[in-house]
This record gives C-alpha cells, sequence and structure tokens, in this order.
C-alpha cells in the first residue's frame, strides 16, 4: 500500500517534517517515492509552514495512496486557513 506520510528531517531541536509519498512497508524517513510538501513547525512569523502540491496529492490519491491521519488534518487544516497556499 502507498502512503502520504511526514519523514522528520532537520538538526536536533529543530525539526523539518517532508511531505512524502512512500511504500507504508519502507521505514519512516528512509525510502520514499517522490516528495509533494513540507511542514516546518519553527518558522519564523511571516515565513510558510506548511505546504504541499496539491495536485500531486490528488494524482496520489487517485492511484490509491491513503493520507496518515497527521496529514489528513494538516491538509484540511491550512486549505481551511489560506486556500491559495494549499
Amino acid at each position: 500500500m502507498v502512503v502520504i506520510r511526514l519523514a522528520r528531517g532537520g538538526a536536533s531541536k529543530r525539526p523539518f517534517y517532508n511531505v512524502v509519498v512512500a511504500d507504508s512497508r519502507s521505514p519512516a524517513g528512509k525510502k520514499f517515492i517522490e516528495r509533494v510538501g513540507f511542514l516546518d513547525t519553527k518558522a519564523p512569523e511571516g515565513r510558510e509552514k506548511f505546504r504541499v502540491a496539491a495536485d500531486r496529492l490528488a494524482y496520489w490519491q487517485g492511484k490509491g495512496a491513503q493520507m496518515s491521519p497527521t496529514v489528513a488534518r494538516l491538509v484540511k487544516q491550512y486549505k481551511a486557513a489560506a486556500p491559495a497556499a494549499v
């Protein structure tokens, strides 16, 4: 099964997450198929915290990919906040 989930990166105490499309059996954060966005939880005011390519997200969902609960919540939250950004 293909899933859309977060892969952690960044330095210690400075997390940065990539929104990736990956096989559900691969380790989280190691091997992935495609990077479709990012989440920067420590972004300063004025910089974007979350971005996802909506067309690629729709493409992978059309192929049967499932979003993780966290990614689904983030997409819903940021789509409501700023429809042009997602």
